[in-house]
């Protein structure tokens, strides 16, 4: 048996003794992203040093919790913080939740991030669909994994998010009245220094929207595990490079703060039809 392997079956038996495996919904919230909590009915909270083989999350405004409860009628697990490859972590670790969570028995997985927007079209405090991605990241979650137990070792990535899911996402959107750009292209790179000028130029070149340092790992893991996947990102700042303008972490927590009621209230409204 693969040592990964293990380490997923011991942490989902200590989280089976919690009733984590009655979720059917599993959600990741990004940087500066946890309003979808006081949402949640929660049934337990276990901070991630307290679980088997997780790691910890040392960024600001990751909480580092994964909770249980309700959403509506539907049992959802929520990771209060992700894992970033900058934080000195392999894919491997980063992605070890997702592993867990769909062996714990989730059929739908809701990811969040905030994000750089260098599309013009998009402005600080915006919500985008993301309609695909494109991986910068310099290792692959996937990388030296052979045995059926984690899925197929090429899995097809065509298709990356839901079509689905994100139907559902779109329509939640004009219900409320919220303004979601779909069709978004996604980069993941390392971090965790934001872009130069010539880099956001060239990300642009290449064909992205938006740019982030997470979120394109997880989503990789998804398709392989067959665990259909929708992701949001909150632009929270606007990376014009002949405009270009210094920003801090704290800026960019402050304008997902600002926009993370809108993110909570479309995820909620998808997640009560699942």
């Amino acid at each position: 048996m693969h040592k990964l392997e293990e380490q997923i079956n011991t942490a989902v038996s200590y989280l089976k003794g919690f009733n984590y495996d009655r979720a059917r919904v599993g959600i990741v919230l990004g940087t500066g992203l946890g309003q979808l909590i006081s949402h949640i009915q929660v049934e337990k909270s276990i901070p991630y040093n307290q679980i088997p083989h997780f790691a910890e999350s040392t960024v600001e405004s990751h909480k580092g919790q994964l909770i249980y409860g309700k959403i509506g009628d539907t049992p959802v697990i929520a990771m209060q913080g992700r894992f970033h490859y900058y934080e000195g972590y392999s894919m491997q670790e980063i992605t070890f939740p997702v592993r867990v969570m769909k062996a714990l028995g989730i059929q739908q997985l809701l990811l969040s991030n905030a994000a750089g927007g260098m599309n013009p079209s998009y402005k600080k405090g915006d919500i985008v669909l993301l309609d695909d991605h494109i991986n910068l990241q310099p290792e692959n979650p996937l990388r030296g994994l052979n045995s059926a137990f984690f899925g197929t070792r090429f899995p097809d990535m065509s298709q990356p998010y839901d079509l689905q899911l994100g139907k559902l996402l779109k329509t939640a959107a004009a219900d409320k009245g919220l303004t979601l750009h779909t069709g978004g292209v996604y980069v993941s790179v390392t971090g965790p220094n934001l872009e130069t000028r010539a880099e956001y130029r060239f990300l642009r070149l290449i064909g992205a929207d938006i740019v982030g340092m997470s979120t394109v790992p997880e989503v990789i893991v998804a398709n392989q595990l067959q665990l259909p996947c929708a992701a949001v990102s909150v632009i929270t700042d606007e990376c014009d490079p002949d405009n270009l303008k210094p920003v801090s972490l704290e800026e960019i927590i402050a304008v997902a703060g600002t926009a993370d009621k809108k993110l909570s209230e479309l995820f909620v409204a998808v997640i009560k039809q699942l």
